[in-house]
């Protein structure tokens, strides 16, 4: 078909009342019409190129219909189908689906969808009208919330990925504890902020708090308030939990909280109440918790940095996300991501890396997963007016790791504490150089607390 007659039928799909989308035969969304778009909540081409099950976390293999009709190679005609889209809204279509055939192998699935939400909806929204008439109204106040990024934001067609996602999407539409864990620039939050805005609580306050450094009379004051008086300068001030009444607050770097205050935390999720620092009166919250922790959960407890009875309550649905060096599948996809990213925020043409790069990509080990990434790919875009990414434009932690892994240890002699000790001191003084001596910054690309890293450089006389 010419290229101009295909375009305008593409135009004119657009101006139909129903729905359309294509997948190809690996499941991923190649077009959707605009009353796809609409019903979905699916801004621009955001959804194309992705698994039509990263887009809708909600549907499975066995629900959705276009998957269906591809891999069973048969006409679904007029069947509803109920979903979540990926900002919490239950959506409600009929949809026919029709495998596409070329030399008698499947290459893909088209859906035509009817969206019926309003019609479901109409029927409830009836029922309760009159009862809702004599009911005063109450002031409606804006809700601020920080959490921005929703499930279609989470960059990944891995298989640990998309299975990720779904088991994050189903604690979604719940109102149990969440535990993730996972290394530092894994993407911990962006899950976090995902499950908020797809539960029935996106529209109340998603509240973050950092829990480390910080000494416990001060967090405690912070999470659950104070009264006027309490200690020096106390005024009477709600804590994070009343703020977060009816939404979520998410406590990053759990481990890191005082042991005397986990304590306190344990009874105010028993009890579902908090007490203000001097107060002697408790205050009802509806607040749920979710809590990270990045580093080994084994450690953590058999050192004794949280309490077991803490992560038994919050361990009640426990997420892990994976680093990038697990997952590397991902890589060329947030590649593709990051380079369109900011070529659009500076202005730049990158079109991709070259093949030198992408095995280098490929062979590294990202100690700090896709934030590192994301990262090289900035810096790159910042510096470099170029089209293809080139060795040379490369920051200097990949010409190192393309070294001999064994170089460290030439001049090395003696036993093997005093091997392990002079490496110690090696990567340690590297990575303050690479930071400029900055502690805070050192101790984050070694994924060690900053109080370890300080007794380190103390005794090894850095």
């Amino acid at each position: 078909m010419d290229e101009k007659y295909y375009e305008s039928i593409l135009n004119i799909l657009d101006y139909i009342d129903e729905g359309i989308q294509i997948i190809d035969e690996k499941g991923r969304i190649i077009y959707y019409n605009k009353s796809a778009r609409i019903v979905d909540s699916i801004e621009g081409k955001t959804a194309l190129g992705r698994h039509v099950l990263e887009i809708y976390p909600s549907l499975t293999h066995e629900t959705s219909t276009l998957l269906q009709s591809m891999e069973t190679r048969s006409t679904i005609i007029n069947k509803e189908q109920v979903f979540i889209n990926y900002k919490g809204d239950k959506i409600s279509t009929v949809n026919s689906s029709f495998p596409i055939k070329a030399n008698n192998k499947i290459i893909g699935a088209v859906e035509v969808s009817k969206n019926i939400t309003q019609v479901k909806e109409l029927s409830e929204k009836i029922v309760n009208l009159q009862s809702e008439l004599y009911k005063p109204q109450s002031q409606v106040k804006d809700i601020v919330t920080d959490a921005k990024y929703t499930f279609v934001d989470i960059i990944g067609q891995s298989k640990k990925m998309l299975k990720l996602k779904t088991l994050a999407f189903k604690a979604s539409q719940t109102d149990s504890p969440v535990l993730i864990g996972g290394r530092t620039g894994t993407g911990k939050e962006l899950f976090v902020q995902a499950i908020h805005n797809a539960s029935n609580r996106k529209n109340k306050p998603f509240i973050a708090q950092n829990c480390a450094a910080l000494p416990a009379n001060l967090l405690e004051s912070i999470l659950f308030g104070s009264v006027k008086g309490s200690f020096t300068g106390a005024e009477n001030r709600p804590g994070l939990f009343e703020l977060a009444h009816g939404g979520t607050l998410f406590l990053d770097e759990i481990n890191s909280m005082p042991l005397e205050l986990q304590a306190k935390l344990l009874r105010a999720l028993q009890n579902h109440n908090i007490r203000r620092v001097g107060a002697s009166n408790t205050i009802d919250v509806d607040v749920r918790i979710m809590a990270a922790f990045n580093s080994d959960i084994e450690d953590i407890l058999s050192t004794g940095q949280l309490r077991k009875d803490l992560f038994y309550r919050l361990n009640v649905i426990s997420i892990i996300v994976p680093e990038l060096k697990d997952r590397k599948d991902d890589i060329p996809v947030l590649v593709a991501f990051f380079i369109e990213k900011y070529n659009k925020e500076k202005n730049k043409f990158i079109i991709n890396l070259s093949t030198d790069v992408m095995e280098i990509f490929m062979n590294y080990d990202w100690p700090g997963n896709v934030r590192e990434l994301q990262h090289t790919i900035e810096g790159i875009a910042s510096l470099f007016d170029i089209d293809i990414i080139r060795e040379e434009h490369l920051p200097f932690q990949f010409k190192a790791g393309r070294r001999k892994n064994d170089s460290i240890f030439l001049d090395d002699i003696g036993s093997l504490s005093e091997v392990l000790e002079k490496t110690e001191q090696k990567i340690i003084k590297a990575t303050l150089e690479s930071t400029e001596n900055n502690i805070s910054k050192a101790a984050k690309v070694l994924n060690i607390p900053r109080q370890t890293l300080q007794y380190r450089i103390k005794k090894l006389g850095l």
